[in-house]
């Protein structure tokens, strides 16, 4: 690395690692709030919403690193050609490979680790999130039950209850609420005592009280009084989503269904597309000199916009069997592979033009 790839470098990363960082707090704070709310209606404990938080950013590291540098990229040289620095570069007698190189000593890194995320910690902090919301919606656990409000989880099962002693797990006066295809429950009961809080097989014991079963047709309602009533609650089953998210690389290599192929080439292309969307940065990072160096922000954001909502696209239409599976979600990186190589001899014909 000659000194003036070693200055490029230099500025760069440093703007890369405030960018990301800056991108961290904001995504985490974001998280923290949408879970935290689910913590104050009882459906999270405050312990599960700080670990599900973290999986969150670590999972958003695939997304937040390639944006970071793709941008930091743009902008650092975007000051360098309105100082007029690049200029002075090519007069000294560096070529675009310079820069280039340059870049790519950033971009190679940074793409190996976006690819290690999204091949491995990705589907592993999904599959612990899952497991932790499963665990704590299914479980009876009355540590995240609020006294006098109604406690709902995912699958639509609530629970009001006037007191909770989470000591002794017990809540009275209270009311269950369940629901399945064509029938509803409800559970009125003077006292609560919890018996199984295992996220597989939840179930209560109810103390004198009501139960009815509504029919969702119209007819079979029935009403039954109780003085103890044993009740096994439905514990959540994961989503084909859920389990395609947190399926490894390896599981989903072998499957032959189309969503299954489109995730795993969304995975696979992440780091490729991290480095060819910094190159990209490049040629967008070209001004005049003086025009201020956040002018390449708009065709920065323009090209980031079609290539996040071309990728999204493309993703969906394989796993929806309407485009094929080869090239696949390959097709965004070959055009933004297409984009680099007409960009980059742009750059050199330039550089010719300037020399002469």
């Amino acid at each position: 690395m000659d000194v003036i790839e070693r200055y490029i470098v230099t500025q760069t990363q440093r703007l890369v690692l405030t960018l990301v960082g800056f991108l961290i707090v904001i995504f985490a704070s974001y998280s923290a709030q949408r879970y935290l709310t689910e913590a104050a209606n009882g459906t999270l404990s405050l312990g599960v919403v700080l670990d599900i938080v973290f999986y969150k950013v670590l999972i958003s590291l695939e997304m937040l690193i390639p944006v970071g540098l793709y941008v930091a990229v743009g902008v650092a040289l975007g000051q360098l050609y309105n100082d007029s620095e690049i200029t002075a570069m090519h007069a000294a007698g560096a070529s675009p490979i310079s820069i280039y190189k340059a870049v790519l000593w950033l971009a190679i890194p940074f793409g190996i680790g976006v690819m290690l995320l999204s091949l491995y910690a990705r589907p592993w902090a999904y599959g612990q999130i899952y497991q932790l919301e499963q665990r704590s919606q299914s479980e009876m656990n009355v540590n995240h039950l609020i006294a006098n409000k109604f406690n709902v989880n995912d699958d639509g099962r609530m629970v009001v209850a006037s007191t909770v002693d989470a000591a002794n797990n017990v809540l009275t006066d209270a009311l269950i609420y369940t629901s399945s295809d064509n029938k509803s429950h409800i559970y009125r009961a003077r006292k609560v005592t919890v018996l199984g809080t295992q996220s597989s097989s939840p179930s209560v014991l109810l103390h004198t009280g009501t139960s009815y079963v509504l029919d969702h047709r119209g007819w079979g309602d029935q009403e039954m009084r109780y003085q103890d009533q044993h009740l096994h609650l439905k514990a959540i089953q994961p989503t084909t989503l859920m389990k395609r998210k947190s399926a490894s690389i390896t599981t989903l290599s072998r499957s032959t269904a189309p969503a299954d192929i489109a995730e795993r080439q969304w995975r696979e292309s992440r780091g490729l597309n991290t480095i060819l969307m910094t190159l990209l940065a490049i040629s967008l990072s070209r001004i005049k000199p003086r025009q201020g160096r956040f002018t390449t922000l708009l065709p920065l954001t323009l090209v980031f916009t079609l290539i996040f909502y071309g990728g999204n696209l493309c993703r969906t239409l394989v796993a929806n069997s309407a485009f094929p599976v080869i090239p696949g979600v390959w097709f965004l990186s070959l055009l933004m592979l297409a984009g680099v190589v007409i960009l980059m001899a742009r750059d050199f014909s330039l550089w010719q033009k300037f020399l002469r």
